[in-house]
C-alpha cells in the first residue's frame, strides 16, 4: 500500500530532476561577468563568444580570440554550445561552427584580433566589400590563430 504512494512522488522528482538538467548556454551579463581566459570584464556586445560543456558548466569570453585560445587545449566533442556574438545583429548569439568570421583592422575587437563573426559567408562578404580583411570558417579560423 505505502509504495503506491511512492511512485508518483519518485517520478514527479526524476521529472524535475530532468527539468532541471537542461544544458542550455546563460545570457552573458554584459559589465559584469568576466572573460574565463583573460579576465576582463565583458562589455562589447558585437564580440563575445561563450562555450558550455555538455555537463553544463558556462565559460564566458570578452573576444571571440580569447575563446579560440581557451579552446586550444580543449576537445570540443566535450562541448553541447560554441557560441559567438553576431557583429550584425549585437547581443545575438549564433553557432560559431557555422558563422563567418572577418578579420579586418578597421574592426576593432577587445583584445586587439580585430576578428568579428557574422552569421553567414555572404554577410561576411558584406562587411569585407565595406572594411576589408580576410574572411575565415570555424576551422580556418582556428589554424589561423594557432600559428600566433
Amino acid at each position: 500500500m505505502r509504495t503506491n504512494f511512492y511512485k508518483p512522488i519518485t517520478g514527479l522528482g526524476i521529472l524535475l530532476l530532468l527539468i532541471s538538467c537542461k544544458i542550455e548556454p546563460e545570457a552573458i551579463n554584459f559589465g559584469k561577468d568576466q572573460c574565463s581566459f583573460c579576465v576582463m570584464n565583458i562589455v562589447d556586445k558585437t564580440h563575445a563568444a561563450q562555450y558550455v560543456t555538455k555537463k553544463g558548466k558556462q565559460f564566458k569570453f570578452d573576444a571571440i580570440e580569447c575563446m579560440v585560445n581557451d579552446l586550444s587545449e580543449k576537445n570540443e566533442d566535450d562541448l553541447a554550445f560554441i557560441l559567438v556574438a553576431n557583429y550584425a545583429s549585437p547581443g545575438e548569439m549564433i553557432d560559431a561552427k557555422t558563422a563567418a568570421f572577418l578579420i579586418s583592422s578597421q574592426i576593432k575587437s577587445p583584445m586587439g584580433a580585430n576578428l568579428s563573426a557574422v552569421s553567414s559567408m555572404g554577410k561576411a562578404e558584406e562587411l569585407q566589400q565595406k572594411y576589408s580583411g580576410d574572411i575565415y570558417t570555424w576551422s580556418t579560423l582556428k589554424e589561423r590563430l594557432s600559428d600566433k
